[in-house]
C-alpha cells in the first residue's frame, strides 16, 4: 500500500508564501530575519533567492516602521504582508496595527481596500522567559477591525495564510513554534475565503464540548484521546479564527452535551476562554451546564525549566480536572 504524503506545520506556511509569490505579482513580504535559515523557523528558507530581495524584504529591526511601511503599501494596492517573528515585539507596531490598520476601513467609510496580512509568530519554552513567550492572540481579537487567525494543522496554517492574504480587510495572522513539527496528510491547495471560513469539528461527541485555537487544540486532542479510553466522548471543536468569533455551532453542542471545557494558551483575565464561556452562557439559560477554561498562570514567563512545567499547561492535570467535573 502506497503511503501518503504529509506535510508538517512549518512546510505548510513555506508552501503558502511559494504559492502566494508565484502567482500573485502584487503580494510582498517584509520582516525581520527573513532571509535567515533558523529566524523564522525554516518558513522562508530560500525565498529571497527564488523570487528575488525586492519581493521577500530583510529590514532593519523596527517593527513600527516595518509594519507601518506594509500598511502604506496595501493602501497604494499590494498585497503585502509584515511578518514578527517574536509577537512579544509587535506590541511595538501597536499605533500601527490598532490605531491605524484596524481603522481605515471604518473612517473612509468602507470605500477603501486594507488587504494587509500581519504574521505574528508565537516562541514559548525553552527558558526564553517573560519578554519572549507571550501568546497575545486576545490581545488583538478585541480590536474591531481586525480578522485573527489562528491555526493549528500544517494544512489550515497553509491555506489560511493563503487566505489572509487574499483578504481585502487587515489580518493578524499567528502561528505557533510549538506546531511546526505536527504532520498530516498532503492535500493540494484550496484558495478559500476567509469571510466563510468558520470553527472546524475535529471529533463528535455526547459527553462534553472541547474548544481550543492553536497549539491549544493539539492539547484538546491529547485530551479527547484520553478521555476516548475511558468511554466518554468529546465534541471537540478547533476555532481556527477568534475574531470575528462565530460560536454557533459550540452553542449547538453545548446545548446537547451540556458540558463545555476550553483550553486557551493566553492567561485567563479577559482571555477567549473566558469570551467563549460568556458567549455560550448568554446564549444557554441554564444552571445545570458546567463550564470551565484552562490558561496558563497569570504571571510572566520563567526562565526556570522546572518552573516553566508548572507556568505552562499539564495534559495530566487538565484531563485529571475534566474527570473531576464530570462526576
Amino acid at each position: 500500500m502506497k503511503k501518503n504524503k504529509s506535510i508538517s506545520y512549518a512546510r505548510g506556511i513555506y508552501e503558502a508564501y511559494d504559492y502566494l509569490l508565484a502567482n500573485y505579482p502584487e503580494f510582498v513580504v517584509i520582516g525581520q530575519g527573513l532571509w535567515s535559515p533558523w529566524y523564522v523557523g525554516d518558513t522562508m528558507t530560500g525565498l529571497e533567492k527564488k523570487y528575488g530581495k525586492n519581493r521577500v524584504i530583510d529590514s532593519p529591526v523596527s517593527e513600527n516602521a516595518t509594519t507601518g511601511a506594509a500598511l502604506g503599501a496595501a493602501l497604494t494596492g499590494l498585497r503585502p504582508m509584515v511578518v514578527h517573528p517574536r509577537m512579544d515585539f509587535m506590541v511595538l507596531a501597536t499605533d500601527a496595527i490598532v490605531n491605524q490598520s484596524a481603522k481605515w476601513q471604518s473612517m473612509l467609510g468602507g470605500n477603501k481596500k486594507i488587504p494587509l496580512t500581519i504574521r505574528g509568530i508565537i516562541n514559548r519554552g525553552g527558558e526564553q522567559g517573560a519578554q519572549h513567550s507571550q501568546a497575545l492572540h486576545s490581545w488583538y481579537a478585541h480590536v474591531p477591525g481586525l480578522r485573527v487567525i489562528l491555526p493549528s494543522s500544517p494544512l489550515d496554517a497553509r491555506d489560511l495564510l493563503i487566505a489572509s492574504v487574499l483578504s481585502d480587510d487587515p489580518v493578524i495572522y499567528i502561528d505557533d513554534r510549538w506546531c511546526y513539527d505536527y504532520k498530516e496528510d498532503y492535500r493540494k491547495i484550496r484558495e478559500l475565503s476567509i469571510e466563510s471560513l468558520k470553527p472546524k469539528r475535529i471529533s463528535k461527541g455526547s459527553d462534553l464540548t472541547l474548544v481550543g485555537s492553536g497549539y491549544s487544540t493539539k492539547i484538546c486532542i491529547k485530551i479527547k484521546d484520553r478521555l476516548a479510553a475511558k468511554q466518554i466522548n468529546a465534541d471537540t471543536f478547533d476555532l481556527r479564527i477568534i475574531n470575528p468569533l462565530d460560536i454557533t455551532s459550540i452553542i449547538k453542542s453545548v446545548k446537547n452535551t451540556g458540558n463545555l471545557f476550553v483550553i486557551d494558551g493566553g492567561w485567563q483575565s479577559c482571555s477567549i476562554g473566558s469570551e467563549i464561556i460568556a458567549s455560550v452562557a448568554e446564549k444557554i439559560e441554564s444552571s445545570h451546564i458546567i463550564y470551565h477554561r484552562f490558561n496558563i498562570l497569570n504571571s510572566p514567563a520563567p526562565s526556570s525549566l522546572r518552573l516553566e512545567k508548572i507556568y505552562y499547561h499539564d495534559i495530566l492535570k487538565i484531563y485529571k480536572k475534566i474527570l473531576d467535573k464530570l462526576k
